[in-house]
């Protein structure tokens, strides 16, 4: 009976923790799972369709939907009922959207032009990296955290971070803190980049160069690279398809590292990203089928980059939710410092070996 009370108290301490006071939706496991996915597609829609407002179209679908997750959470707790169907969202699609982003990586295009522009991509990650990690020591900030944020920083933003956040085994709230981040930090240097790009005393592709050795997100190198024209926005892109494409051997530079880690401490077995084959297969079927044995029109190849931006949108929602303000406040703000420092020294000295 004292083991039954004490379960029964858990469980109201859990459901008070996680917005007990909330009606449970009624209806099977199955009914439930749905509700929960369709809940995350809900606001992965809202989301969307408030990146269209002014002002809001510069922070991007996917910062929207986590913020707007973030709030609800907040306000009404977490939709603890609905949990299986949103833990799928959050983990399982994500890794379903990390496989179609492998279409936008053109391998073809990086070793037949790109091939001078890596080894300075592989020096932004691991500069990236490095000094973001040194920083937050300095700062005493969030080690996992800035982690994320070191990654995204030097790969490819909330991409990258959601690909990561899964080989460490970082908290869903830290993987949710950090795109939340990136997108928003990313954004803003890009606005920053447009605005100084009549001011630099840089060609149009040096410009290209600099913004896509520096900038977070591919989003945030095609805001910044336009105004440099086509031939500038072409080796923008291009240079930061490297960074993406070395997402691949960093990873599995981690998976190596984590089995290590685990050995050493007596762990388990580090379980082996299997989504990242499929990203790799993706970028093959996209740099040698399309195109070449398989014609795919314009208009279909931007349908499913749009498909994946919002699978992966509702995946950020599922790891919004599990964000607490509290422990934000408590966690974020060092990281995020150290991130803000980290990028305008990137951008600087990007910017003088363009």
């Amino acid at each position: 009976m004292a083991g039954d009370n004490q379960g029964l108290a858990l469980q109201k301490d859990t459901a008070h923790v996680n917005g007990g006071n909330q009606k449970k939706p009624k209806g099977s496991p199955a009914v439930l799972w749905l509700y929960g996915v369709g809940f995350t597609f809900i606001i992965a829609f809202i989301g969307f369709w408030l990146a269209k407002v002014p002002g809001f179209s510069q922070v991007g679908p996917m910062a929207c939907s986590i913020i707007i997750a973030v709030i609800y959470r907040q306000i009404f707790g977490y939709p603890e009922a609905i949990r299986q169907g949103i833990q799928f969202s959050a983990k399982k699609l994500l890794r379903y959207a990390i496989v179609l982003f492998g279409l936008k990586l053109n391998i073809d295009v990086i070793f037949h032009d790109g091939l001078g522009l890596l080894a300075r991509d592989a020096g932004v990650i691991i500069f990236s990296i490095g000094v973001m990690m040194l920083i937050a020591k300095w700062f005493k900030a969030d080690m996992s955290l800035s982690f994320l944020l070191g990654v995204g920083t030097g790969v490819c933003g909330a991409s990258a971070i959601a690909t990561v956040s899964s080989i460490v085994k970082s908290k869903e709230e830290d993987t949710a803190i950090g795109a939340g981040i990136i997108a928003l930090m990313g954004t803003i240097f890009a606005v920053a980049y447009t605005i100084l790009r009549p001011f630099l005393p840089l060609s149009a592709i040096d410009y290209g160069i600099w913004s896509g050795t520096s900038l977070h997100e591919i989003a945030h190198v095609a805001l910044a690279g336009a105004p440099a024209g086509p031939d500038g926005l072409a080796i923008a892109l291009l240079a930061k398809l490297g960074r993406v494409f070395l997402l691949v051997p960093l990873s599995f530079i981690l998976v190596y590292w984590m089995k290590r880690k685990g050995k050493a401490e007596g762990q388990g077995k580090v379980e082996f990203p299997w989504f990242l084959i499929g990203f790799i297969i993706m970028s093959l079927i996209g740099s040698y089928v399309i195109g070449h044995s398989i014609t795919i029109s314009q208009g279909v190849m931007d349908n499913i980059s749009s498909l994946t931006t919002f699978i992966l949108t509702m995946a950020m929602v599922g790891l919004g939710l599990n964000v607490s303000f509290k422990d934000l406040r408590s966690r974020a703000m060092r990281p995020l410092l150290a991130m803000t420092i980290t990028s305008v020294i990137l951008s600087i000295c990007a910017f003088f070996i363009a």
